[in-house]
Order: C-alpha cells, then sequence, then structure tokens
C-alpha cells in the first residue's frame, strides 16, 4: 500500500498540474485548505518534492508552489519512488521481509510467484501514467472526483 504521505504527494500534484502555471504558483495555504491536509504536514511532504526537482517552489508574497516539469513528463511512478521508494513495487505482500524468491536455498513467499504479474502490471501503470493523464480524466469527472 501507498503511505499516506504519498498519497497526499499525488493529490497535490494533481490539483498542482490541473491549477497551477509556470506564472502562477498557488500558495501552502490555499493547497491544504482545497485539499483538507494539514499544512505543516503538506509543507515537509512539497519541500521533499521541489528537493526531487518535480515541484519548484518560489517565497514571498506572490510565491508558492508550481510544477517542476510538465505534467506529461512527471509519471505517477516519479511521485511514488521519490516518496514512498520502491517498497510498495518490491515487498513482499504478505509482509514476509526479506524477499528471498529469488534465491533458491532460502523459502520464499508463497503467493509471490502468482502475485509477479500483477507486481509488473501495476509498476506498468504507474510508469506509464502522467499527471496530465490523470488531470485529463479528473476533469471528465470533476462532480465525482473530489482530491
Amino acid at each position: 500500500m501507498l503511505s499516506n504521505t504519498c498519497k497526499y504527494a499525488l493529490r497535490a500534484l494533481i490539483y498542482l498540474s490541473k491549477y497551477s502555471e509556470e506564472d502562477h504558483r498557488i500558495g501552502i495555504k490555499k493547497i491544504s485548505e482545497d485539499l483538507k491536509i494539514s499544512s505543516p504536514f503538506l509543507g515537509k511532504i512539497l519541500q521533499n518534492l521541489v528537493k526531487q526537482k518535480l515541484l519548484v517552489s518560489t517565497k514571498g508574497p506572490n510565491g508558492g508552489f508550481s510544477l517542476g516539469k510538465k505534467p506529461e513528463d512527471i509519471s505517477l511512478w516519479d511521485i511514488v519512488v521519490n516518496v514512498d521508494g520502491l517498497d510498495y513495487f518490491t515487498n513482499c505482500l504478505i509482509g514476509l521481509h526479506p524477499c528471498n524468491a529469488h534465491d533458491p536455498s532460502k523459502p520464499y513467499c508463497p503467493v509471490h510467484f502468482k502475485y509477479e504479474e500483477l507486481r509488473q502490471q501495476t509498476a506498468a501503470f504507474y510508469k506509464n501514467t502522467s499527471l496530465h493523464d490523470v488531470s485529463e480524466d479528473i476533469e471528465k469527472f470533476e462532480d465525482l472526483v473530489r482530491l
């Protein structure tokens, strides 16, 4: 499962891909109010994304956050891996640590090989889905989807 931090990062980046522009940054207060996420917690998440170059931040009266790249160039994979690492895509489904499936001399998780295809499909989905794709889909269902 994705961590709450990662889910908030995804929501914030989708929000920014939809509402920010290069010359129009959005302040932390507005983002946190609209997404109903605590401002201090969201601030830490967004600063991490700035360090990863997924976001740009500017201080001052007209400061705020905007995307560091075009929405088409930021995949969900980029976000998840930068926030949660590869654990979501590599950890054992039933929580055995570490995964021994690739070492025949050790016991391995009984569901590993049944889960492997789904794991690969999930990784492909995250790699091939951009913020732009998600933002477009949200616009189609704006009345139903609340970030």
